[in-house]
């Protein structure tokens, strides 16, 4: 199974699935856009399987672009994992200090955002498409983790997963509008005369949301990889029909708790 981790240690693992040809629907992990359930909790068990733990300790979320985050409790195991109808409803961003638990964000295209703290054993995972990065998905999430939960910034490593390139998210004067008003995005912005489109660097844009909210850029790794381009991506913007990679994070059992 066609899988990249980014971090397995004593206390966290953490990667992201990839497009498979070998795999049933290419290894598509996302049940909201898939040809049959079965395929897709078929490769949800063969992950599971390879990272050492069961499909019922998924915890997924349906997304819906926006910038709602929740934080993950026992109670939530399993929800999301095996069908869409309980999983925890209208959220982009999945958070917990909890072990055994495996955090899903599901994206084509998008921005994935992996986390974790390696003092507190805090761990989460955030799906930032355009619109979740119009909102400040990412920069809010880390603003309530820093006043709500009293979580040091310094203590934060961000993994950003494969993403639409600059060169591929070509868009029109209206999200280019949205992006411009954030304030920070200039340098992440370049208009092209032959076509009239602008195209902004997503990623870096998080990026920048990550290092506003004060994670130390140090601490930030981009996967420059194009899901576009790359033959392992899932793309929605060159297959409306394609699947989805599963980011994912987990706090292994053996952690122990500063």
């Amino acid at each position: 199974m066609n899988t990249k981790i980014y971090v397995n240690n004593e206390k966290f693992i953490a990667g992201m699935s990839l497009k498979d040809s070998r795999e049933s629907e290419q290894n598509n992990m996302a049940l909201h856009v898939c040809e049959n359930v079965s395929n897709v909790l078929e490769n949800r068990k063969k992950l599971a399987a390879s990272l050492n733990c069961g499909l019922e300790t998924f915890v997924c979320a349906n997304q819906t672009h926006s910038a709602n985050f929740h934080r993950v409790t026992l109670d939530d195991k399993g929800r999301g994992a095996d069908t869409t109808e309980n999983a925890i409803l209208d959220t982009d961003a999945l958070y917990t200090y909890e072990p055994d638990l495996l955090l899903c964000s599901f994206t084509a295209d998008c921005v994935p955002v992996i986390f974790f703290n390696e003092h507190t054993g805090l761990i989460g995972v955030i799906h930032s498409g355009w619109q979740g990065t119009v909102k400040e998905i990412t920069w809010k999430l880390f603003e309530h983790l820093k006043q709500v939960e009293q979580c040091n910034m310094h203590d934060i490593h961000v993994q950003l997963g494969p993403a639409l390139s600059q060169e591929k998210f070509e868009v029109d004067e209206d999200v280019y509008v949205q992006f411009k008003e954030l304030g920070y995005t200039d340098d992440f912005i370049y208009y092209k005369d032959e076509t009239r489109k602008y195209h902004i660097d997503n990623q870096l844009t998080v990026k920048r949301q990550c290092e506003l909210a004060g994670i130390p850029y140090q601490q930030i790794t981009i996967d420059r990889t194009c899901t576009f381009l790359s033959p392992d991506g899932f793309s929605y913007r060159q297959d409306k029909k394609s699947g989805r990679h599963m980011s994912f994070i987990m706090k292994k059992g053996s952690f122990d708790r500063a």
